[in-house]
């Protein structure tokens, strides 16, 4: 799917510099292997905003239709493009998800001398520190904080023995999604957009959906048939980040 194809080839191009190559392509191998739904959440999000301020209505729905310029670079009012956006979220969210597999699978326990596990720890702290590098500047940078912070809380409460939210990392990341891609093009997620993002979350069975594509296809036809995220009025201009010094 386009939507697809496009959040992952950004989210390779966030870290073409990264180093050595052995770290580069682990990252690439869980990019290839993701079904990208937040990345593709943003894109779509952005293009039902985006859609709307070109119709001066909703997108109509089943158009395929997503925003960025002829040579594929994304065209989002701000410096951060709206396909540097999907790859921010994404990036997060890989990056958390690998840290939680890793907490959960005990890599320690696999024989000497854990190279996999210096790789993956290494691929997980990098993906969320460029994800943030690449949010940081947008709206969404707030959200992004807070989704971190939230994951470190569920993390914790997890070891412990407390019981926690099923699916609480993707709802978290699903709802910085539509807020990443609907304040490219000036406006803030209504609040239908962010319940669907949370009723998607909660649908999802694993990680990794037995079909990404079909997976892709429901997260544009749904974010398409939402109502207009415009009329609930522009997004505030964008404030201090969090993450700003």
């Amino acid at each position: 799917m386009e939507a697809a194809v496009r959040a992952r080839e950004a989210g390779r191009q966030a870290v073409r510099d990264v180093a050595p190559d052995r770290l580069r392509e682990r990252i690439h191998s869980l990019l290839d292997e993701s079904a990208m739904v937040p990345g593709v959440l943003a894109l779509t999000s952005a293009g039902a905003v985006e859609g709307a301020s070109a119709t001066g209505g909703r997108k109509p729905s089943g158009t395929g239709e997503l925003p960025g310029s002829t040579d594929g670079r994304a065209t989002g009012s701000g410096p951060v493009g709206v396909e540097e956006r999907a790859a921010g979220v994404q990036l997060i969210y890989e990056g958390l998800r690998l840290t939680r597999a890793l907490a959960d699978e005990s890599p320690w326990d696999r024989d000497p001398p854990h190279t996999d596990s210096n790789i993956d720890i290494l691929a997980a702290d990098v993906m969320v520190a460029r994800g943030f590098s690449l949010l940081a500047r947008t709206e969404a940078a707030d959200k992004a904080v807070e989704t971190v912070q939230s994951f470190g809380r569920d993390e914790t409460e997890d070891q412990q023995g407390r019981p926690t939210a099923p699916h609480a990392l993707e709802t978290d990341v699903f709802e910085l999604a539509v807020v990443a891609g609907t304040t490219a093009f000036g406006s803030e997620p209504s609040d239908a957009l962010l319940s669907y993002a949370a009723e998607l979350a909660e649908s999802l069975d694993g990680d990794h959906p037995e079909s990404p594509d079909s997976v892709a296809d429901a997260v544009e036809e749904a974010v398409a048939d939402a109502p207009d995220p415009r009329q609930f009025g522009p997004a505030e201009d964008p404030r201090p980040s969090a993450t700003d010094p």
